[in-house]
């Protein structure tokens, strides 16, 4: 309850396809999920859902996008619920743009604001600002963690990105290669609210060579490339 979940792990390795699950957009083959004590059959509004993509309708303003996930609210409410949420990530004054008129950063805002309004008990959001610049990261994961701290929000976030998880993260779970296990989960002990200059200590540092040496071990094994490397290094 509360807590900040990363899912990191080498390339195809199922962190997707574990958070597709969780959300009910994808049948596991085996076991259930359980969201408080309840197994999860399809979608459902206690899961707001943020993708890469920023799956935005682009016939619709931010507004009417943010509305639209809220059509088994009153008519009425609906928009002061968008608005509230679009003000929560500072895109009030968008609120009549049309996607084609904002950019990548403030298209996954808008996104965040549509999950955000649904009040789910837990956030999954996969990879969402993998598209954007490292300057717009960089903002769109202190944003993140601005609300979260706010609200205190159960995120589970998949990622690719080391650093992005260990600044975000309460626990980090990284997943083997194939298939698809938790390799092991890495407590993140560092002390809240999280800054950038954090990045340089050496707790930090030392948190990070371990997840990458994780991370490198699977995909090493993921690519078959073991043998190779080590002829490399041999010569």
């Amino acid at each position: 309850e509360g807590e900040f979940v990363s899912l990191l792990g080498a390339s195809g390795c199922g962190k997707s396809t574990l958070l597709r699950i969780v959300a009910g957009l994808d049948d596991p083959s085996d076991g259930v999920v359980l969201l408080d004590g309840h197994q999860v059959r399809g979608p459902g509004r206690d899961r707001g859902m943020v993708f890469q993509q920023y799956t935005l309708y682009p016939w619709l303003t931010a507004q009417q996008n943010v509305e639209f996930a809220l059509s088994a609210e009153p008519k009425a409410q609906r928009r002061e619920i968008a608005r509230n949420y679009l003000e929560v990530v500072g895109l009030t004054q968008f609120a009549d743009n049309f996607p084609s008129q904002l950019s990548g950063g403030m298209q996954q805002r808008v996104a965040i604001a549509r999950a955000l309004a649904l009040r789910p008990r837990i956030m999954l959001m996969d990879e969402p600002f993998g598209a954007l610049d490292a300057q717009t990261r960089g903002l769109m994961q202190e944003l993140l963690l601005s609300i979260w701290e706010r609200d205190r929000l159960s995120v589970l976030f998949v990622t690719h990105d080391v650093e992005e998880s260990l600044i975000l993260s309460d626990r980090v779970c990284v997943l083997a290669a194939r298939p698809g296990r938790v390799r092991e989960i890495v407590e993140v002990q560092l002390p809240r609210p999280r800054v950038y200059e954090m990045q340089d200590t050496p707790e930090f540092i030392e948190l990070k060579r371990h997840v990458h040496g994780l991370i490198h071990d699977e995909a090493v094994k993921a690519t078959g490339l073991g043998a190779v490397l080590a002829r490399s290094a041999e010569s």
